[in-house]
């Protein structure tokens, strides 16, 4: 007897919870560090980059978290200043600017380190502008208009003091 009572206790408490009032608002928390989507994220350990005679300072984003981040609710960039993404191996990337208020260009990047297309990126479109091949490793977001202010075409290399960016990023 005392095992049945127990097993209608616990039906009737699991029909409760499941009963629950839907309506009941799912409580929110405001952002905190946990959540480091947002705000913008501190500068990240920087690089220095060469393409032509130029030499960039790139922000390098390494983890999923700082890709995910990127240039978030950030302000400004400087003019020489870029962001490098760095990914594991060749994909079809996508981007998009949720959260981003600075114009960007987006340079994808192939394995050996060569730029194979270059896309504007509109602040705050949450439209994601795809890769056009399945060859990207890399990705260089500039200030909007600086690959062509600058004659950095499609065809040219990246290159880091240490070499390729293979080299530089998979040692093998």
């Amino acid at each position: 007897m005392a095992k049945a009572s127990v097993i209608a206790f616990v039906a009737l408490f699991l029909l409760g919870a499941a009963c629950k009032d839907s309506r009941s608002p799912t409580p929110t928390l405001p952002p905190t560090e946990a959540d480091p989507l947002s705000k913008a994220q501190p500068r990240l350990p920087t690089m220095k980059l060469w393409l032509g005679n130029h030499e960039i300072v790139a922000e390098l984003a390494t983890t999923t978290i700082q890709q995910q981040t990127g240039m978030m609710f950030r302000t400004n960039m400087a003019e020489m200043d870029g962001m490098l993404f760095v990914f594991p191996g060749p994909h079809r990337a996508g981007f998009w600017m949720k959260n981003t208020r600075v114009p960007l260009d987006a340079g994808y990047i192939d394995a050996k380190g060569v730029i194979r297309e270059i896309h504007p990126l509109e602040p705050f479109n949450e439209t994601t502008v795809d890769a056009q091949s399945d060859l990207t490793q890399y990705v260089l977001e500039m200030n909007q208009g600086w690959f062509a202010r600058n004659g950095v075409t499609v065809g040219m290399e990246i290159r880091t003091e240490k070499g390729s960016l293979s080299k530089t990023f998979f040692r093998r």
